[in-house]
């Protein structure tokens, strides 16, 4: 066994991961198809119901990640996974009583995002104490191309249970996946590092958000990146409210067929966490940022293209084109960071980040909805898409385009 399979925690960790990201992606169909098909929400519903999930990561983002450099990762993690699988258990037990409401999606969206902030600062500077520097690109696919199959398999079911009215037992299996991963967490055996004797002792959190911010923002390579990122995170946003009551709607795609077509976009993120490694082999890891984000971003203007029948392939190949070159350049990024960040500082360093990219995204979603009212479904297609693949600029204005190679700390 080779690479980060060799070491059994990252096996345990990265079996969790694929588990419950299975449930979430299948979850990511179902919640707004319903939404749409029963709730009947507007495009602008579903621009806030899209906002709500990500709106924690302004509001807690930045102490969380200083919060956790106090903390072990684990039990942080095996706390928010076990939040996540009540929420979506009390999701099924509302649809299974024929209580379900607009309130409550909005409530779980915004306390199962809460866990999110918390899981994934603890979970980016936890891989490290799992893997070897050396393996951790390796690693960082892996996680990426079991996200991506995930997104293959599920939203196809997803969108298979909702059509047919059995979305009870798609969210009982997403709140079973996170009690899976709860499991598998509980049998790491690798024992952290206890967090520094100084900083536990320290009674204010701003210094040490101002200390991790101060790092990302005065660094050249993580600054240029991060405003790249977030641009896109901010019109694919606005993308991501829209792309199931665009089909639904304006396209006339019934739930099966959009739950098939998501789940065939998910191939493409596949491809884009197996061929990142050898990518980044091949042109060098900054040439492999550059080319994933030039060539990745005008595929997105196909889907404003799409119709029904044989017109979906436009919608197929500019999601799949776009989704393998986010996956692929995501690798290399990720793999940079856990790198090149001092590791003391990675949970604070890695949640600034988050907070100023996922930050955008409630942002990005109300304007997707707004746009969306305004333009109509395709019109705010054409104009979000368009800005996302003018967010590689970005990367003309740092010195990533003069490397070949991202610097290793």
């Amino acid at each position: 066994m080779k690479g980060s399979l060799r070491h059994r925690d990252f096996r345990l960790l990265w079996a969790g991961e694929t588990v419950s990201q299975a449930g979430s992606a299948a979850t990511r169909v179902m919640l707004p198809l319903i939404a749409v098909e029963t709730l009947h929400a507007s495009s602008m519903t579903m621009g806030v119901l899209n906002a709500a999930a990500w709106l924690p990561w302004l509001l807690i983002g930045l102490p969380a990640g200083a919060w956790v450099d106090r903390m072990r990762r684990r039990p942080v993690m095996l706390v928010c996974n076990t939040v996540s699988a009540v929420l979506l258990l009390s999701v099924g037990a509302a649809a299974w009583l024929d209580a379900l409401s607009a309130g409550q999606l909005l409530l779980v969206a915004v306390l199962s995002g809460t866990a999110d902030v918390f899981f994934r600062a603890a979970y980016s500077a936890y891989i490290p104490a799992l893997l070897p520097r050396e393996d951790l690109e390796d690693g960082n696919s892996k996680l990426e191309a079991s996200e991506s199959a995930a997104d293959v398999v599920a939203p196809s079911a997803g969108g298979a249970l909702v059509q047919a009215g059995g979305a009870v037992f798609g969210f009982l299996a997403d709140g079973l996946s996170f009690l899976v991963s709860v499991l598998l967490l509980t049998r790491i055996r690798a024992r952290e590092a206890p967090p520094g004797g100084e900083r536990r002792r320290a009674p204010a959190l701003g210094p040490e958000i101002r200390e991790g911010f101060a790092f990302l923002v005065r660094d050249p390579f993580l600054r240029t990146i991060l405003l790249c990122d977030a641009g896109m995170n901010l019109f694919l946003a606005g993308t991501q409210a829209l792309a199931v009551v665009f089909l639904s709607r304006t396209v006339g795609v019934g739930g099966g067929t959009i739950g098939v077509l998501i789940a065939l976009v998910g191939l493409g993120g596949v491809l884009g966490a197996v061929v990142s490694p050898w990518l980044a082999r091949r042109v060098g890891t900054a040439r492999a940022v550059m080319l994933c984000a030039f060539c990745g971003g005008p595929f997105g203007l196909l889907i404003p293209l799409t119709t029904d029948g044989a017109g979906l392939a436009a919608f197929l190949v500019g999601d799949f084109c776009l989704t393998a070159s986010i996956v692929a350049g995501n690798v290399i990024i990720v793999s940079f960071r856990q790198a090149y960040c001092p590791p003391g500082m990675l949970g604070r360093i890695s949640s600034g980040i988050r907070f100023v990219m996922y930050g955008t995204i409630p942002v990005g979603s109300l304007l997707g909805g707004a746009l969306a009212t305004v333009l109509g479904d395709r019109g705010a297609l054409w104009a979000l898409y368009t800005g996302n693949a003018l967010c590689a600029l970005f990367l003309l204005q740092g010195p990533v385009r003069q490397r070949r190679e991202l610097p290793v700390g």
